[in-house]
């Protein structure tokens, strides 16, 4: 009997233990999953179930991996360093690696950015004066992310799209966008996955050769994969039938890049004969926080029937906090955190705050900054994302992969070189006419007569070319300084002498360190391996939960984390659930698994936070308290919350009253619009005068219904006329405030987001 099994509970045990084909681990917040996931790895190495090469264990973070595979490596020794162990995409970069040629690839491509990705759709639509107003870049990102997520690839995109004109627009671009990927002989991130079970399906010999390899199959956060993620593992697994999944409905928050709920849902149905093994016991967090986690997600349908319970004590009850506006809610919590520092000998690095979009992070850095409380943002400007680190990174992949156009175009001129947007657009056109790169199209010198640069163009040559060189015998951290001193980088820096280029310097610094430590931990060192490595990181990757500092994040970047403390800030109806999940009961649901996650990252004290009004986006509103808040019992609110919870009901008509009167003395600044607004809008809902209105409204204790917007006007898809914009059709309407938003696809103007209440529009036609 192996000593492993002896520090795990009886499911813990029955889960590591089960080997007899298809296993579904149900496992709740802070039960031990990856306690589970690492202890079964090693029971299969230790019994000699396999061989380390044999198995293949994916993760949804690199940081996840790396843990694991210490974890295994402690328990096991070296034996397991042999396995496959990473995330989806390292795993399929590594098969793409060796099998890439059959797609018409070479195994030198390089893997484009979210920046490299926008630059190149750009391009397109400049050559092919496409408006970006009418089609957005990150509307066409987004589309094209989508399509390669469900197996979609542009041939089947532009069959799709026949007979709707925006979508065989969009097919074009797809398109052309492939087409550039592949003359680069690059792929992007969306690609990884997609490419490598298309390469599966053209290609039997070869996935058979991989579900021989692979003879057991372990999967974690097996709630978060999407449609290609699942067809990819399924794949691999129906070889042997040895697939172990590690996951939580409940905790399933990612449906807006694609994650599909029903794959965890019907696993028994998807894999026939399956085992399905319940995790329950939280040993993280204390009764009264895992019980509101109970409370809440128990108002969701789509779930499989479990509860969490602990062993743990009942804990402190929760805090919930309502203060007057977004500056007063985040002083509340940074005087909060200090008071708990100071009281309880806590540590900065032992409290999380964590908020629903990015938007928020403004204000909390604010603040946060102002009080010299120390913190650390997680999704803030991603350090590969600075403009020095994408040059240098410009610099290695045009080494690696001459054929990388995006690189090459990004570098030629910087620094400084006497090489113009003209020049380039003619090497750009050359190169395009020869069919080849224009890497390639610059080593003949012949080529660049008539350029007014060449001479500039053959140095720039020359020196990449012995940088190319140096490839394959020196290390990646002594190529980037080489870098730095043979392409003038070092010197344009040095010669600014400012302090924002002190601060490039050291982030320049701070990349030769990532290269150092790449070196450390990879055997073989290669400049492709290391381009991998940085293509695939993330922010969450990146936490050291070392540094004395609270934690600053969304709830989405905290799936994974726990603290001692956390703060959910800004719990407000259009903001937590968010305003477009409201009208979805699928949508809702997920923004309460989210809440669920959010929670449940507390191990000892919970507090909750929301304002009265709130500006952001540049539009102030008055708030609504969460839904989320009310199913939480009161009997796991601290009495000063109770208190809170009672006088924010009391003052529900009289916070409604104070923005109808501020709402209405805005128009009194206007007189010819207050006359317009009483008309349409006071008057047929009061039958009074303004003055009378005003007052009734600031002495009466009974709030009446608020008047009809002007937007009950208008529907979707009926058509409008605007005198500047012109001739257009509405195709969304959305509450904002005491107003409504009308989004309208013009023909001339593209789209627009207007305002019902000032925006002066002709109905022509009937909408639906």
């Amino acid at each position: 009997m192996s000593e492993l099994l002896d520090k795990l509970n009886n499911k813990q045990r029955e889960a590591v233990e089960y080997m007899d084909g298809p296993l579904l681990i149900l496992a709740g917040a802070g039960s031990g999953k990856t306690r589970v996931l690492t202890y079964k790895i090693a029971y299969l190495l230790e019994q000699g179930i396999v061989k380390p090469w044999q198995i293949l264990a994916i993760t949804f973070t690199n940081k996840a991996a790396k843990e694991m595979k210490e974890r295994v490596e402690a328990l096991v020794g070296q034996v397991a360093s042999d396995m496959w162990l990473g995330t989806f995409h390292s795993v399929c970069v590594r098969i793409l690696k060796r099998e890439i040629e059959l797609l018409g690839y070479t195994r030198d491509f390089n893997i484009f950015d979210e920046i490299d990705k926008e630059k190149v759709i750009k391009e397109i639509m400049k050559k092919n004066n496409i408006d970006e107003k009418v089609y957005p870049v990150g509307l066409l990102k987004s589309e094209i992310s989508k399509a390669k997520e469900v197996m979609k690839d542009e041939v089947q995109y532009q069959k799709d799209a026949m007979g709707d004109y925006r979508k065989e627009e969009i097919a074009k671009i797809y398109n052309m966008y492939q087409a550039t990927l592949r003359k680069n002989n690059s792929i992007d991130f969306d690609d990884i996955i997609m490419l490598t079970v298309k390469l599966f399906l053209e290609n039997p010999d070869r996935l058979m050769y991989y579900q021989d390899k692979f003879n057991y199959i372990l999967v974690d956060e097996y709630q978060d994969t999407n449609k290609t993620q699942f067809l990819l593992i399924s794949l691999l697994s129906s070889g042997t039938g040895n697939i172990c999944v590690v996951g939580d409905e409940s905790q399933s928050i990612y449906g807006f890049r694609g994650a599909d709920i029903s794959n965890i849902l019907n696993f028994e149905s998807e894999f026939p004969n399956a085992k399905i093994i319940k995790l329950e016991e939280n040993y993280r967090s204390t009764k009264n926080i895992l019980n509101a986690a109970n409370e809440v997600i128990k108002n969701n349908k789509s779930k499989i029937d479990k509860e969490l319970w602990t062993q743990n004590d009942d804990g402190e009850k929760l805090d919930y906090k309502t203060l007057n506006n977004e500056y007063e809610e985040v002083e509340f919590v940074v005087d909060k955190i200090d008071e708990v520092c100071r009281k309880q000998n806590q540590k900065y690095s032992d409290f999380a705050v964590l908020f629903r979009t990015n938007a928020q992070a403004r204000v909390l850095e604010e603040v946060f900054m102002k009080s010299g409380t120390p913190y650390k943002l997680i999704g803030g400007i991603k350090f590969y994302a600075r403009k020095e680190i994408k040059d240098i990174i410009s610099y290695l992949k045009l080494i690696q992969n001459t054929n990388d156009n995006i690189a090459l175009k990004r570098i030629i001129n910087e620094p400084k070189r006497g090489i113009g947007d003209t020049a380039l657009d003619k090497l750009d056109m050359l190169a395009t006419e020869s069919g080849i790169s224009i890497f390639e199209l610059i080593q003949n010198s012949n080529n660049l007569a008539g350029i007014r640069s060449a001479g500039n163009i053959m140095l720039f040559r020359d020196m990449m070319n012995d940088l190319i060189k140096l490839k394959d015998t020196m290390k990646v951290s002594e190529l980037i300084k080489r870098v730095l001193k043979d392409s003038g980088y070092e010197d344009m820096l040095n010669s600014e002498g400012t302090k924002e280029t002190e601060i490039r310097f050291d982030n320049l610094m701070e990349f030769i360190g990532v290269a150092m430590e790449f070196e450390n931990e990879n055997a073989e060192n290669t400049l492709g391996d290391f381009l991998e490595s940085i293509a695939l990181v993330s922010d969450v990757d990146n936490l050291d939960e070392s540094t004395e500092a609270v934690t600053l994040m969304t709830m989405h970047s905290a799936k994974g984390l726990e603290f001692e403390n956390v703060f959910l800030v800004g719990m407000e109806e259009g903001l937590f659930p968010s305003k477009r999940s409201i009208e979805e009961d699928y949508d809702t649901e997920e923004e309460r698994r989210l809440c669920y996650v959010a929670i449940t990252r507390a191990k000892q004290h919970l507090y909750i936070t929301n304002t009265k009004k709130r500006t952001l986006y540049g539009s102030t509103s008055y708030s609504i308290p969460s839904r989320f808040i009310d199913e939480i019992p009161e009997t796991l609110l601290s009495a000063e919350s109770l208190e809170n919870k009672e006088g924010k009901k009391q003052n529900t008509t009289s916070s409604w009253l104070d923005s109808e009167y501020k709402r209405v003395e805005t128009y009194i600044s206007n007189r010819n619009r207050v006359n317009e607004t009483v008309e349409r809008k006071v008057r047929p809902n009061v039958g009074i005068s303004v003055d009378s209105f005003l007052k009734n409204l600031a002495g009466t204790t009974v709030a009446p219904k608020p008047a009809a917007s002007s937007a009950a006007q208008y529907k979707i898809g009926m058509e409008v006329k605007h005198k500047k914009f012109g001739v257009g059709i509405i195709e969304n309407i959305e509450p904002e405030g005491d107003d409504f938003k009308l989004e309208i696809m013009f023909d001339g103007s593209g789209f627009k987001r207007l305002m019902a209440n000032y925006t002066p529009l002709e109905i022509l036609s009937d909408g639906e």
